[in-house]
């Protein structure tokens, strides 16, 4: 899926298209397939541990609701390029609500735990048409002014009948809790605005990719420029649009990769192999690597128990034009962190990522293969001469075979076909 200067698809349908991919492949419930409506099991095995709170909820059996927004907003994909959009806001007052839509920060809790932070916010819905987001009304401007805070924001939302638990889990997004149309929107407190946020989002000439690396360098969270770029308040004056939250997350991964990648192809080389690997959440990522030009490889594996075969998607030195629509969303989300790292170190390399999936996996959102990536990079990795004595090591932090994983790779079947000058001597 390209992506012109606003960073948004530049075809409503192709990007819905992917969404309706990833979301057939990643929700793996073969009774609901993420539609809840359709369910016939009396416990879901996603769900149970955190339904019960629904239950005692009296707070969501109205048609009113005010909370503290972590903040937090979502723009769907259903229907692009008319939308629904609306604010997330908890039944939750006078408490800090941020970690509730700071994904940078959920490694560290437990799958119950994030699922009960996602499932608390409630979802407004008001559909919208994507170029609104220049010509806002009330609904849509609260959404917009909220989107720029970076703290807790008292939200009250008024809906057209009492939200009800739909369908949570999305392929790329977060999961959200129960949802209902909106008819109003209130900000009750003054929301924080970094500075830098507010000056961007005032710049009509300055193009959304550019500013969504300025804001980056600024030290604005990631979770928040996603946002921000979601409710269609970076870019050009006249090509400013609402972008689904799914889109979003790509994009902006992407983005902050090309920002990184032209300073990543001007470093030196590693001098090692390197292995590295981060395991939560039912997830694994492991990284190899390796002394070259730098090329980018991601294999995911599901269902192991099935001896399968990984998906992929790659990129040799040149880089690649066409959308990852193997792997999606996974694709962007451990290419950035990559990238960071080695820009870091000002150094480059190539990299093979492998992505498993357990059995007791729940569709989180790809910033956990993300924040994996990060958590695997941050340590000390193991360093080999040789590849074969890489690939050894890679292997034993893998529960799939690793013939299994080669059998898919395309950079290790490149890098077994290279030789290096001094083996001419």
């Amino acid at each position: 899926m390209s992506l012109p200067s606003s960073g948004a698809p530049s075809r409503g349908d192709e990007g819905l298209a992917t969404t309706l991919a990833e979301v057939r492949r990643e929700i793996a419930c073969r009774v609901c397939q993420g539609d809840i409506k359709r369910c016939r099991l009396s416990i879901c095995p996603y769900l149970d541990r955190v339904r019960a709170w629904f239950v005692d909820r009296r707070d969501l059996r109205t048609t009113n609701l005010f909370g503290a927004s972590p903040p937090s907003a979502f723009v769907g994909s259903w229907g692009y390029p008319k939308v629904l959009v609306g604010p997330l806001v908890p039944p939750v007052r006078d408490e800090d609500t941020s970690i509730l839509d700071a994904s940078e920060s959920w490694l560290s809790y437990d799958l119950a735990e994030i699922l009960r932070f996602r499932l608390s916010l409630v979802r407004g819905k008001a559909p919208r048409r994507v170029a609104e987001a220049r010509v806002p009304d009330s609904i849509l401007a609260a959404v917009q002014e909220g989107a720029m805070a970076s703290k807790p924001i008292d939200t009250e939302m008024w809906f057209t009948k009492k939200p009800v638990l739909l369908s949570p889990f999305s392929a790329r997004a977060p999961p959200s809790g129960p949802s209902a149309d909106l008819t109003k929107v209130d900000l009750a407190s003054n929301p924080s605005v970094p500075r830098r946020v507010d000056d961007l989002v005032a710049d009509t000439d300055l193009r959304a990719g550019e500013a969504v690396a300025d804001l980056y360098d600024h030290g604005i969270t990631q979770s928040q420029i996603t946002r921000i770029f979601s409710v269609g308040l970076l870019g050009t004056k006249d090509r400013r649009r609402l972008v689904p939250t799914e889109w979003s997350i790509t994009a902006v991964d992407d983005i902050l990769a090309k920002a990184l990648v032209d300073e990543v192809r001007g470093n030196s080389w590693i001098s090692d192999f390197e292995v590295a690997s981060a395991t939560g959440l039912a997830n694994t990522v492991a990284i190899l690597l390796f002394p070259q030009a730098f090329m980018f490889e991601g294999l995911e594996a599901w269902n192991l128990s099935s001896n399968p075969t990984p998906i992929q998607d790659h990129e040799f030195a040149g880089g690649r034009t066409t959308y990852p629509d193997r792997i999606a969303g996974a694709y962007h989300a451990t290419r950035l962190p990559v990238l960071e790292h080695l820009a870091a170190r000002r150094r480059q390399a190539g990299a093979i990522v492998c992505m498993e999936v357990y059995d007791d996996w729940v569709p989180l959102g790809v910033w956990r293969y993300r924040e994996l990536a990060r958590a695997a990079l941050a340590k000390k990795p193991s360093r080999f001469p040789t590849f074969e004595e890489a690939e050894a090591d890679l292997g034993h932090r893998l529960r799939l075979p690793l013939a299994n994983w080669w059998r898919a790779s395309v950079l290790r079947a490149y890098l077994r076909g290279q030789r290096r000058i001094t083996s001419y001597a």
